[in-house]
């Protein structure tokens, strides 16, 4: 089992740098599953305890400039990391005007993720700062539990407003209730609600739009036999939903949010490069 990979190019190392700031906001620790193409970081906290889970997708080819990794075994080229995104994070703010950066799986006293920052110096020599940062090896027989969750069946799709609006309107909202209602239709129309025994606060967003889906079969999801202007809600959490938003270090260009009426809402964050979904169960 090998890994190395090296970024160059200065544009890539912030980018990669913000996506992994926003994983530590979302993440304390969560897994890290490396292909041959492809790097993903997922959080699988069983919905059903009450817990979020994430999805975020990066392709390697718009980071790196060497990329090289050899998985447990030839039918399973891939390798599956337990870690601290936050050490990442830390190690990668080191990186902000590197000549390169280097990662690289080592096995020292434990497995370690090498980060190796070379930065710019005065004299011909370069400095070389380096970051090991422990992770653990998630044996193949746990893999499984660790694959991307399906798309729920979802009664309402809708658009999301300016992230950063909605952000500001939660972050207020937050301060007089813990919990939150989001509702939709397929009018275009969202409502942020809060209610409490002393104060019920209402933000509504107009014409949001809604993303045309199809199944996989061609037909039309559940959604499209919906009423377009009854509401589909859920209650969640407001301090998870606050993290989400406050977690964007990257404005996206497409952004939904999916309601299974009083079951589940799923956030889809997507860039040119990295897509993120975000589950957040509703409260009971």
């Amino acid at each position: 089992m090998r890994f190395r990979a090296k970024i160059v190019d200065l544009a890539c190392l912030n980018h990669f740098s913000r996506v992994i700031n926003t994983i530590a906001k979302l993440a304390k620790t969560c897994t890290l599953r490396l292909t041959v193409s492809k790097l993903y970081f997922i959080l699988s906290d069983k919905v059903a305890n009450g817990g979020v889970s994430m999805w975020c997708e990066l392709c390697q080819g718009n980071f790196f400039d060497e990329f090289q990794m050899e998985g447990v075994a030839v039918e399973h080229n891939e390798i599956y990391l337990e870690l601290v995104p936050e050490n990442l994070s830390r190690a990668l703010k080191t990186a902000q005007s590197a000549k390169a950066v280097k990662i690289k799986l080592t096995n020292k006293h434990c497995p370690c993720l090498r980060v190796a920052v070379e930065l710019p110096s005065l004299s011909s020599s370069s400095r070389i700062v380096t970051h090991d940062i422990p992770v653990g090896v998630i044996p193949r027989r746990l893999w499984n539990d660790f694959r991307e969750p399906s798309v729920p069946d979802f009664d309402v799709s809708i658009y999301l407003p300016v992230l950063k609006t909605m952000k500001s309107v939660v972050e207020r909202m937050k301060n007089l209730s813990n919990s939150i209602v989001i509702e939709a239709n397929s009018n275009g129309e969202m409502n942020l609600k809060i209610e409490t025994d002393l104060v019920s606060v209402t933000t509504h967003f107009k014409d949001l739009g809604n993303p045309p889906w199809t199944s996989e079969d061609g037909c039309q999801s559940s959604a499209q036999d919906r009423d377009l202007e009854s509401m589909a809600e859920a209650r969640i959490d407001i301090r998870k939903l606050q993290q989400l938003l406050a977690g964007q270090q990257v404005n996206p260009t497409k952004a939904l949010c999916n309601i299974v009426s009083k079951r589940i809402v799923h956030f889809i964050l997507l860039h040119e490069d990295v897509s993120l979904q975000y589950f957040i169960p509703a409260l009971a």
